[in-house]
């Protein structure tokens, strides 16, 4: 089963202190003062799993991957600068957190991200979807970068790939790294004129009150090109509507949450639909290469 479920609903257990699945950072309201530090800082980002965690002093053991400029991978144990949040990362949990680092030698582990949880211990408010392939995808209507309604179904015949993502996404593993992938693709099968007719890309955005079409005309210009002819012919930015919005993150298996102060916590979700219109390959992670899509793609058209 996909972690990505259950992740959503650990910042509503948690009370907001810790950013699931990427695209939040952790919150402060209602934690302790953070600790902080003297002397001179260096500024590195960690990426490791949970070895151990102790909320009596407010430690974290991380096996962490090589951080360039600091040290090789090993496993250490890290100072969380909000100690009560110890209780909420689990042996297992992948995580990737800013790591700070005075010239005294204290470290001081924050904005912390779970991008897997290995104790899913809080259940979600809502039911999702885990996407099998052959199962029929619903015809969700989406608003796209030039004001139009596009649906599923006008796509039938083609072999789409569909991401989420929302424009203020900060994180480079998250959002960000789905629309490099989707420009890659892009580009790449461009160089197909056969290819290129017979596929689409539609990356939808689950904000709708800031991701307006004007919104996504330019974040779709940023990654697609400005110059490029027909820009979005072959590719959509596009916002599912408020009201449609529940079942499309229920169907493709996206959980949102929002904080008071407009960040979005969601989880990952991207996936080949067949010229039939059912599913042929679903990624519930970021971890997919543009050639793996590419060809799950050629597949599901029988090339």
């Amino acid at each position: 089963m996909a972690y990505n479920r259950a992740l959503v609903a650990l910042l509503l257990g948690a009370a907001g202190l810790l950013g699931v699945c990427g695209c939040r950072r952790a919150a402060t309201a209602g934690a302790e003062k953070p600790a902080a530090l003297s002397g001179n800082v260096q500024v590195y980002q960690l990426k490791g799993v949970v070895v151990s965690s102790s909320p009596a002093t407010g430690e974290v053991s991380i096996d962490s991957e090589e951080i360039p400029g600091f040290m090789g991978a090993m496993i250490m144990p890290y100072t969380l600068a909000q100690p009560n949040i110890a209780g909420e990362l689990h042996p297992g949990d992948h995580i990737v957190a800013r790591l700070r680092v005075s010239d005294t030698g204290a470290t001081l582990l924050d904005q912390i991200v779970v991008s897997a949880q290995a104790q899913p211990d809080y259940k979600p408010k809502m039911v999702y979807n885990e996407l099998k392939p052959g199962e029929p995808v619903p015809d969700f209507h989406f608003l796209n970068q030039s004001g139009r309604m596009v649906r599923l179904e006008q796509f039938r015949g083609k072999a789409v790939l569909l991401t989420f993502v929302y424009t203020r996404c900060p994180l480079p593993d998250y959002c960000i790294r789905m629309s490099r992938n989707f420009a890659q693709i892009d580009r790449e099968m461009a160089a197909d004129p056969s290819l290129y007719r017979r596929t689409h890309l539609l990356s939808v955005s689950f904000d709708p009150d800031h991701d307006t079409p004007k919104v996504l005309r330019a974040y779709g210009e940023e990654y697609a090109g400005k110059s490029a002819p027909g820009v979005f012919a072959h590719w959509d930015f596009a916002v599912a509507p408020k009201a449609e919005l529940p079942e499309v993150e229920k169907f493709f298996d996206v959980g949102v949450s929002q904080a008071a102060d407009g960040t979005l916590t969601h989880s990952l979700s991207t996936v080949a639909i067949a010229p039939d219109g059912t599913v042929f390959r679903w990624y519930p992670t970021n971890d997919w290469s543009p050639e793996e899509a590419i060809h799950q793609l050629k597949l599901s058209l029988g090339k």
